[in-house]
Order: C-alpha cells, then sequence, then structure tokens
C-alpha cells in the first residue's frame, strides 16, 4: 500500500507500521490497516487493535496540518503459545488451558510437562493426552484455546463390609445339588441326605471386612481408603455365638438350619415315616421331615420348612418356609379347571420333581425335576422346569401367574394343549405403587416450592429477637421437607428403575421346543405360538413381545 508500510523490529518480536503522510494517496482507516495485515507475511502476529487506532488518528492530524513526518507505531507482537494449569479442588484431576501461539513458539511436551511440573502435578499424566494437545495446537489458529483434562489421581476405594457365610445348606439347596459318587458319575436319585444338624454345629461366620484400595492424587499424595464396617452379627431362633470366636455362629439346639436374608436360624424338627390316616394329621411350629409318603386328604401344616423324602397325593401342605418334596405329587382336577385335590402353599420356595393336578402358591420361586402338567401355579418369583443350569423338563396344561422368567425345555404338548403364562399381575403392583408415589411426590413439590417463596420473603425481613426461635424451627421444618423431597424422588427414580427391570426380565425360554397353544401375556400384550418352534426365547422389549431365536 502506498504510503503505509508494516516491518518487524531488530529484535524480531515486535510489528510496526509506518505510514509517510505525503506518500499516502487512498484512503485509509482502521478496517482498511486491518485488511492489509491479514494480506500480508505478519498476518498471524499479535495486533494491537488500539494502536492502529492512534495511528489512523495521527494521520488524520498530520494531513491536516500538512505535516510530511512519517508516523511509525508499534501495533503489533509476536506471543509464544500461553499454558496454565489448573488442579482440581479434589486434587484428582488436572487441567492443560493452551492458547495457541501468534507467530511465536508452539507448545511441545517438554513445556507441558514443565507447566505440570511447576504446578505440582506428578502421577497420573497422559503422554497421550499431552501429545494430543501438542497436535491441536499445531492445527489451531493464532490465538484459539482449547484444554484438556491430562492427568487424573485415582480415589480411594472404600472396603466392603463384613459379610456373612454360611458353613450348612438349606435343605432345598442340598436337594437341588445331588451328591457325586465320584468324579465322573453323579447318582441323580441320591438327592443328598436331609440331615438335621447337631447342637454345636458351626452354623456361619462373619467373615472380616475388607480394607479397601488406597487412591493418590495427581500431586502424588496418598489418598486413605475407608475399611469397611462391621454388620451387626445377631444370633437367630435355636442359634448362638461362639465363645472363643464371636464371628462364628453354632446351633444351640438340633433341628434343621436355615438361611434367608442374611438371617440364620435352627428349626426344631418334627419327623415321621410318613403321614396317613395312622399318623393322623400333623401340625408343627418348627420344620417338617417326612420320610416317607403323604397319603390322599392328609394335612401338614409348619411354621418352618417342609421336606418330604417321597411322594404325596390329593394331599394339602402349607409351609411358613420352604416346601421340597423329593419325589413327585399327585392331583386330581374338576372339569372346569377350578379345583385341585392337591394343594401347595408355601411363603418361601416349592420344589417337587414331578407334579400333576396341583394348586402351587408361593412368595418364592417354583422349581420341578422333570415335568409339571394340568397344574395352575400363582408365585412371585420364577418358574423352572429342568436342570438349575439350563431347564429342559416338560412344561403343558398349566396355567401360571408369575413374575419372573418362565424356562422349561419343552413348552406345550403336540397335542396342542393350552399353556398359559400372565406377567401382569407383579407389572400392575409395581404401576400402582409407582402412580401414588408419582402422586405423593408431585403434591410435595408444590407444596415445597410454595413453603421455599415464603421462607425466602420471611428470612429476607428482619426477625425481632423473640420471633427467631419460631423462624428457625420453620427454616428446619422446610429443610426437612426437602430432604423429603429429595428421598421421595430418587425412590421414584428406582421404582422406575425396576418397572423397566420387570419387563426385561419377564421371559419364556423354550431351551428344546414350543408347541401351538402357547400362550404369554403381560397385561394387554399378548403372544401366542400359531405354529410349532425350536428352542426359542418369548421376551418383552419396547413395549411388546417379541421372539428370539436361541442358538
Amino acid at each position: 500500500m502506498l504510503g503505509v508500510t508494516l516491518n518487524i523490529d531488530n529484535s524480531n518480536q515486535y510489528l510496526n507500521l509506518n505510514i509517510s503522510p505525503d506518500l499516502v494517496q487512498d484512503k485509509i482507516d482502521v478496517a482498511i490497516v486491518h485488511e492489509f495485515i491479514k494480506s500480508s507475511k505478519y498476518k498471524e502476529l499479535f495486533i494491537f487493535d488500539e494502536n492502529i487506532v492512534d495511528a489512523i488518528n495521527s494521520y488524520k492530524s498530520a494531513v491536516k496540518s500538512n505535516s510530511v513526518t512519517i508516523i511509525e507505531q508499534r501495533i503489533g507482537e509476536r506471543r509464544d503459545a500461553e499454558i496454565k494449569c489448573k488442579v482440581t479442588d479434589d486434587q484428582l484431576s488436572a487441567i492443560l488451558t493452551v492458547t495457541s501461539e501468534y507467530a511465536g513458539t508452539q507448545v511441545s511436551i517438554e513445556s507441558l510437562r514443565k507447566a505440570l511440573d511447576e504446578s505440582g502435578v506428578k502421577r497420573g499424566i497422559s503422554h497421550k493426552r499431552l501429545s494430543n494437545l501438542v497436535k491441536q495446537s499445531a492445527q489451531a489458529l493464532p490465538g484459539e484455546v482449547f484444554e484438556e483434562v491430562v492427568a487424573k489421581g485415582l480415589a480411594p476405594k472404600p472396603g466392603k463390609p463384613s459379610h456373612l457365610l454360611p458353613l450348612v445348606q438349606n435343605a432345598l439347596d442340598r436337594i437341588l445339588k445331588p451328591q457325586e459318587e465320584s468324579a465322573s458319575r453323579v447318582d441323580m436319585r441320591n438327592l443328598g441326605a436331609i440331615l438335621c444338624i447337631q447342637k454345636g454345629t458351626k452354623l456361619l461366620r462373619r467373615m472380616p471386612p475388607t480394607k479397601g484400595r488406597n487412591g493418590y492424587t495427581v500431586g502424588g499424595g496418598v489418598l486413605s481408603a475407608k475399611a469397611g464396617d462391621w454388620l451387626k452379627f445377631t444370633p437367630g431362633d435355636g442359634t448362638v455365638i461362639s465363645d472363643n470366636d464371636e464371628n462364628l455362629l453354632l446351633a444351640d439346639i438340633s433341628g434343621m438350619p436355615k438361611f434367608k436374608d442374611q438371617k440364620m436360624w435352627v428349626d426344631n424338627v418334627f419327623s415321621c415315616k410318613g403321614v396317613n390316616v395312622g399318623t393322623g394329621n400333623v401340625d408343627y411350629d418348627g420344620s417338617v421331615l417326612v420320610n416317607g409318603d403323604v397319603t390322599e386328604k392328609m394335612i401338614i401344616k409348619a411354621s418352618g420348612d417342609v421336606t418330604i423324602n417321597g411322594f404325596i397325593e390329593s394331599a394339602t401342605i402349607h409351609a411358613d418356609g420352604d416346601i421340597i418334596i423329593t419325589e413327585g405329587a399327585m392331583g386330581k382336577v374338576n372339569d372346569s379347571g377350578t379345583q385341585y385335590s392337591t394343594s401347595l402353599t408355601s411363603k418361601g420356595h416349592i420344589h417337587i420333581q414331578h407334579g400333576q393336578g396341583l394348586d402351587i402358591i408361593c412368595q418364592g420361586n417354583v422349581t420341578v425335576g422333570r415335568q409339571l402338567a394340568y397344574s395352575r401355579i400363582n408365585c412371585q418369583g420364577k418358574v423352572s422346569v429342568g436342570s438349575e443350569d439350563k431347564p429342559n423338563g416338560n412344561l403343558f396344561a398349566c396355567s401360571i401367574k408369575c413374575q419372573d422368567k418362565v424356562s422349561a425345555g419343552t413348552l406345550g404338548a403336540v397335542s396342542g394343549s393350552s399353556l398359559s403364562v400372565d406377567f401382569s399381575e407383579g407389572f400392575n403392583t409395581l404401576v400402582e405403587r409407582k402412580d401414588t408415589l408419582d402422586e405423593l411426590l408431585k403434591q410435595i413439590k408444590q407444596n415445597n416450592y410454595r413453603h421455599m417463596e415464603r421462607m425466602s420473603i420471611i428470612n429476607s425481613k428482619f426477625i425481632p429477637k423473640e420471633m427467631q426461635k419460631r423462624v428457625d424451627e420453620a427454616n428446619q421444618l422446610f429443610k426437612d421437607e426437602t430432604h423429603l423431597l429429595q428421598w421421595l424422588e430418587n425412590k421414584a427414580i428406582e421404582m422406575q428403575d425396576s418397572k423397566d427391570k420387570y419387563q426385561s426380565d419377564v421371559q419364556l425360554v423354550g431351551n428344546k421346543r414350543i408347541y401351538p397353544g402357547v400362550i404369554v401375556k403381560l397385561n394387554n400384550r399378548t403372544w401366542r405360538a400359531d405354529r410349532e418352534y425350536d428352542r426359542a426365547n418369548i421376551c418383552f422389549r419396547e413395549h411388546q413381545w417379541s421372539f428370539e431365536t436361541l442358538t
């Protein structure tokens, strides 16, 4: 540009603007000078905008006074890349902020490490992230700002609390895991002796908590982990803590051990060789062990488990614990399918080897060894027919209401007999609870917002001394209400998660075959087998039933 030149000073650091008033022919202003700089080799230098304005003002003054003195103004400079390091308050992260250079020295791995070292960052530095910063800087425009977390500490991991380790198995666990005769043979008929433990038997050990894992800060400091807590160790009925070991639980009576919900107890046991008209019905406060059959129209009631090492026919069994039948159970059903001569009711789980014509009600799982037919089941857990690891038994001609997976080898029969599985009851209970909680949460939210506005007004006013106590009480009530609201919000999230989990858990699994006549329901969503299927899984996905082939 005639009369306007740019040059670097002798230090090769600063950019000067020279204007010769007598040589300038075209109009010049701040914008024109900026365009002139951008088109020159000095476009990447840092420009002092205010100095350009001063130079233009000086030029205008020279023109008015007819001065020919050359105007020289420093308008720019080279600037090296700027590096700032910030360590977070928890000392677990270090962040580098880089402002790219203005025709100056670029950042390098060495300069980044120096900045970290000056900030005391010694551990958890990522060479990959430093390299990424260098690469970004090389490709950036002058003055571009970017940041990266380049070092991370390790938060301490708290120790796990003590836990309870049962030293004896529940009767149901022994039934489901037959004893091995040798390394190569398993006798399926020997389901394990149902032994009643003797007084003094070791039942349960409280295992110590773990120490946790220490962490470290980016500065190299050690963050000590909190050791796990010792859980309360309370003896159940029929048990006592050892005099020699405060973490060992012993049997205080002879009987049948039971471990449930992190509690161990020993039931008194009534043992007999069979239940029939000769022995009479059994009503016992404890567990019942029958080493024989239960004959027609007999009744067994127990506050503990009922274990039958035999067969039952047209009998009634009620247990507050588990019901275990090592052989079969048989009953009769009326023509309308509403009355069953064999009834099994349990507050725990129910296991039978095979069954037909049964009315089963339980709060846990129903497991069947080989086959179940012409029965009615209402349980709050899962239904499994066959081996525990991969159910391969037969399930047909049954009406089932449950709240978890139903699995068997063969579902339905060649004859097309109906097998109905309904998962609606448990889901509707969850929905009802969620709706109730949501309505309560909505009301408390409204109240909390209204109270917040009122307390804000009150706290902004001058409070007389004699009223301060009442205001403090009101503030505490508002704080308690806010805590309740937060707790309810967390519960609402948990309830939604439970609802989602229920829908993902319910499924019908046929490990061998599914025959026509099988129906599965979740409220108004129904899937019906209209043909024969090989190994398949019927699951609930995106609000509808879907068919998946098992491999």
